[in-house]
């Protein structure tokens, strides 16, 4: 489901619309006026009740009840049967895909996410876009869609194109277990569409001297010159640049910098570098490596498929 913000989006478009496009009908009974919900009058078809829902529960069950119905439809945020499932926003931000859109498609039951296209629309992903700044265009561009495809219902239900499982990828819901920065593994650009798909929802993690260490106000790559350009850095290492105010951590194939962090309390680089990794490379033996490191959680790997700790 989309987020309340995003929805919020959608509604505030479709009703612009729907001031001159739907009537509000009411009926008389025994007991006096009571409301008829939203009907859509269409020169081309009977009317089409509109239903909008926020939360997976109110979701299923409103449709166990719709199922029965002549029809139901979906605006769903993606070009189909690309990124079917629950987040399709984030996973198209997550995976650095350039283009995306929204679909209009007919629901089946007990199936969702499969049923016929009726509509479709294109849309570019700017560069460094949010899932947030996504998720708002795309409701945008629904509502509109939407809108088209009513007037024309009749004849884009007899111009249905049923789905190809050709391209098709699932997208489950964000969960935390994503959130863990594995540097041996990511590049630069994984971890800037990683922090774009997750930030506003879930800061991105990793652990220092045993503890969980969360990594906030993403800049994107850096470019950094070592004193020693002969000693190749260790995925993980951690050096504090003074002149940008930034953490710059290795990765699989560079350097990402961080303005501030999250340990006890929120520290800006600066903060952190004085009162944690300057006094821990001064403890360190003669013998013992000068490097500090973000040390990434294993287990973190294989638990990107499962599904605990799901939050959106």
């Amino acid at each position: 489901m989309w987020t309340t913000g995003i929805m919020g989006a959608f509604q505030k478009v479709f009703s612009h619309f729907q001031r001159g496009f739907m009537q509000t009908m009411r009926r008389t009974g025994s007991d006096g006026m009571q409301p008829r919900p939203y009907s859509l009058k269409s020169s081309s078809g009977p009317p089409w009740r509109l239903l909008f829902f926020g939360s997976d529960h109110f979701a299923v069950e409103s449709l166990k009840l719709l199922t029965a119905s002549s029809g139901i439809l979906n605006v769903h945020p993606s070009l189909l049967p690309r990124w079917r499932g629950p987040a399709p926003i984030f996973h198209t931000i997550l995976h650095g895909d350039t283009v995306t859109g929204v679909t209009i498609i007919q629901i089946h039951p007990n199936r969702f996410d499969v049923g016929p296209i009726l509509n479709q629309e294109l849309h570019l992903i700017p560069d460094n876009c949010t899932a947030d700044e996504l998720g708002e265009a795309l409701a945008a561009k629904g509502a509109y869609l939407l809108i088209d495809t009513l007037k024309s219902l009749s004849e884009r239900l007899v111009q249905k194109l049923e789905q190809s499982n050709a391209g098709a990828r699932y997208a489950p819901k964000i969960n935390t277990s994503l959130s863990w920065i594995v540097w041996e593994e990511q590049t630069c650009d994984q971890i800037d569409c990683l922090y774009r798909a997750l930030s506003s929802r879930i800061p991105l993690r990793t652990t220092w001297m045993g503890k969980t260490i969360k990594l906030l106000d993403f800049v994107g790559k850096c470019h950094i010159s070592l004193s020693d350009e002969l000693r190749k850095p260790v995925p993980g290492s951690v050096t504090y640049q003074k002149e940008s105010n930034i953490l710059a951590v290795c990765c699989k194939d560079g350097w990402v910098g961080f303005k501030a962090v999250l340990l006890k309390k929120r520290l800006t680089a600066t903060d952190f570098y004085n009162g944690y990794l300057h006094q821990t490379l001064q403890r360190k033996m003669p013998y013992q490596t000068a490097e500090v490191l973000f040390v990434s959680r294993k287990e973190g790997t294989a638990s990107h498929q499962k599904r605990e700790n799901s939050v959106w």
